[in-house]
């Protein structure tokens, strides 16, 4: 399943994320917006389900609350079958769908000395991403879990902690570091940090009576070089090794191992107008490995049916029989005073066609008065240009333009290009189109 309307999104995304209350902080993280928006909508949306396109009138609430450093999210999404009457019984049978109305709460942002986070996962990561890196939870709207997000920084030392299922044991990882030399007076190196991290998917195939586990550990070296309110320059190290389960050979094994040394630099708040902050990285990765295991794709990823055979994604690795190097680059921008923010990353192994992977995000609520537009899109298996312009099952999109009739409603279209199971309860997923036209009732609280 691939559609052409690829072009127009890569077009908007000119301009446009799909988070209205997260920007990008110096190349290590998102934080959130400070003020709370008052989300809702009624609408009208089709959705494909097992190639029959349905119609439905939506109405939905979608707050998010902002009182200091805490925020709460809440995405109440009602969908009346047109032909029917009713309301998609999907989305409500189960306890749990009814809890998944909480779409998040937390407290502080990420890099805080103390963050806390508990739903939908966004953009989790440990450390510089070299094993988890912007990991999703949400593979698809009918698929969302609770997560959690735990961080402390007591400056010497600290850690984070994810959860992508606090119902079940899935993917659970978390990142130990010290800082040996914090508090003496030693410019530059008593920044210097040494830092642990494990994750592990306990049961990528969902089965309780299969042992299918895979684990990610490694260790990170950190040398922050500047650190202030307008310049900041880190230099790092990182090392990890895969060991899981391999359904083809039915064992458990030891897969390969990579590493990577990076710089990451960011100017702030320069004249109250822009933020820029970029990111290179020079990888080394050894045979059935690779770099950031746990992705924006990897529930969708974890393991796919085909046929009478399952395949995990780590039996993929074993198709990977020769060591290679590639480079990582992430760029962020915020200009104009916030007005518009930009974010892009790419990634790609030297010498290995469709080795491309990137992500693109932009929000623009503001730039032009009466329009309010933004656009997050994910993408693997990138070689050719024409790739990046064809949305199918190596990618994730979602492009909202809106019209602002008022300053508190808007005329908007979300496109969302994303995944579905192929039956339920399977998961195992296939692209999914949804297009959702609705008028937005916006507030935001000062």
């Amino acid at each position: 399943m691939q559609s052409k309307t690829g072009l127009a999104l890569i077009l908007l995304l000119c301009l446009v994320a799909m988070s209205t209350a997260q920007y990008y902080d110096g190349g290590l993280g998102y934080r959130g917006d400070q003020r709370g928006v008052l989300m809702g909508g009624v609408g009208f949306t089709r959705i494909d389900e097992g190639g029959e396109s349905k119609n439905y009138v939506s109405i939905g609430l979608r707050p998010e609350l902002a009182f200091g450093k805490f925020g709460v999210g809440l995405n109440i999404n009602l969908l009346y079958d047109t032909s029917t009457g009713g309301l998609r019984s999907k989305d409500w049978d189960s306890g749990y769908d009814y809890l998944r109305m909480l779409r998040y709460l937390r407290y502080g942002f990420k890099l805080d000395p103390f963050y806390a986070r508990i739903g939908t996962l966004d953009a989790a990561r440990l450390g510089h991403g070299f094993i988890v890196n912007y990991f999703n939870n949400e593979a698809s709207y009918d698929s969302r879990k609770i997560g959690l997000e735990f961080d402390l920084d007591f400056g010497r030392f600290g850690f984070e902690t994810i959860a992508s299922n606090v119902g079940r044991s899935e993917v659970l990882g978390t990142r130990g570091y010290v800082r040996p030399l914090h508090g003496m007076q030693l410019p530059i190196i008593n920044r210097f940090a040494i830092g642990l991290s494990f994750a592990r998917d306990f049961d990528p195939d969902a089965w309780s009576n299969s042992d299918d586990g895979v684990s990610v550990y490694g260790f990170d070296l950190e040398l922050p070089l500047l650190k202030s309110r307008v310049f900041n320059t880190i230099l790092y190290f990182d090392y990890a090794k895969i060991r899981g389960y391999s359904s083809i050979e039915e064992q458990t094994r030891s897969f390969g191992s990579g590493s990577a040394v990076g710089i990451s630099s960011g100017l702030g708040n320069l004249l109250g107008l822009i933020e820029i902050s970029a990111r290179v990285e020079r990888r080394w990765l050894g045979k059935e490995f690779i770099a950031s295991y746990f992705d924006p794709f990897y529930e969708v990823q974890r393991y796919a049916i085909h046929g009478a055979d399952t395949l995990h994604k780590a039996d993929y690795l074993l198709g990977i029989q020769e060591e290679t190097r590639g480079v990582f680059g992430e760029l962020y921008g915020n200009v104009l005073g916030n007005k518009v923010r930009l974010l892009g990353q790419l990634e790609r192994l030297d010498k290995q066609p469709n080795s491309g992977r990137m992500h693109l995000s932009a929000d623009a609520p503001d730039l032009i008065p009466v329009i309010a537009a933004r656009a997050t899109y994910s993408k693997m298996a990138v070689e050719t240009i024409g790739d990046v312009f064809t949305l199918d099952a190596n990618s994730v999109a979602r492009v909202g333009l809106g019209y602002k009739v008022k300053p508190y409603l808007i005329a908007y279209v979300d496109y969302i290009w994303s995944f579905v199971e192929t039956t339920p309860g399977s998961q195992s997923y296939r692209p999914q189109e949804r297009i959702e036209p609705k008028l937005v009732f916006v507030y935001k609280l000062k």
